[in-house]
């Protein structure tokens, strides 16, 4: 027992000696200058990475610009979306229920508010149509901020909501607003050929889609909005629109309509992205 105890005092001994030696004067092994040099050196460590870091970041940060980005790794074709936003891609209204539909008209409205005839014609250009809007810089002067060309509500006609209030969807005659995504510098026509959107149901539901009506006529996406220069450089700019009216779908029942985009610079689709420039989305009308 007498042998145990001993080792214990010992090993106590032993452990606080590690921690402080009164003798050597030594910490956990290390006197002050040395754990001095230690602290030293980490510290001369990280604040070099640290400066690494700084450096690294300042240099890569002098090769980017405001305005535009350096590198685009973007589809040759961009996509397309609809308004009103539905249930993923599903819209579906009761033409006697208004609760259904009413949803719908509150989104297209504010939607479009920024595109009031009034606020248009404050803010942006009335501009010549069928060719591009380009507006280049001077050197390494900047043509900041670049204008934009006025998308005024009433080019979308009896989709406009002016005219009729509820956009068709209290008579069973709804309106799908398209939209091409923004990219930077894009041109999406040549020879003065605009782009333009057509739709269609799949082959399964092409005899209950009936008559469409486009807005502005043809469903073209007109030259004078491109290319687009960013929204710091271009901070007014209005995306073109194009309506769909359906004047005559057949009721009580699911129609999946597919809606491209036709240009002669823009190709269908692409091996990365099978529905880039196009858009399908289900619609249904019920009459009860």
């Amino acid at each position: 027992m007498s042998g145990t105890k001993e080792e214990e005092r010992k090993g106590s001994s032993e452990w606080r000696e590690f921690f402080w030696n009164p003798r050597t004067h030594e910490l956990m092994g290390r006197t002050a200058t040395s754990w001095g040099l230690i602290l030293l050196f980490y510290l001369v460590f990280y604040l070099f990475l640290a400066g690494m870091f700084v450096l690294t970041m300042y240099i890569m940060l002098l090769t980017l610009d405001d305005y535009s980005p350096t590198w685009q790794d973007q589809l040759a074709t961009p996509g397309m979306m609809i308004r009103p936003k539905g249930d993923q891609l599903d819209i579906t209204v009761s033409v006697s229920d208004s609760e259904s539909w009413d949803g719908f008209v509150r989104n297209l409205n504010t939607f479009l508010s920024p595109y009031n005839d009034s606020y248009q014609v404050q803010t942006n250009d009335n501009c010549p149509p069928d060719q591009f809007f380009i507006q280049e810089d001077s050197g390494e002067v900047r043509n900041n901020p670049k204008r934009s060309c006025q998308f005024n509500r009433t080019m979308l006609g009896d989709c406009s909501g002016m005219s009729d209030r509820f956009f068709g969807y209290s008579r069973g005659q709804p309106c799908i607003l398209i939209k091409l995504n923004r990219v930077i510098g894009m041109l999406p026509g040549k020879d003065g050929q605009s782009p333009s959107v057509s739709c269609g149901a799949k082959s399964e539901d092409r005899d209950k889609m009936g008559p469409l009506k486009y807005f502005p006529p043809n469903g073209t996406f007109n030259l004078m909005y491109y290319p687009y220069y960013g929204k710091k450089a271009q901070v007014n700019y209005t995306q073109p629109l194009v309506a769909v009216k359906f004047l005559n779908a057949s009721v009580n029942t699911d129609i999946n309509v597919e809606c491209k985009i036709n240009s002669n610079t823009l190709a269908d689709g692409s091996d990365r992205d099978k529905f880039a420039g196009r858009i399908s989305f289900k619609l249904r009308i019920n009459d009860k």
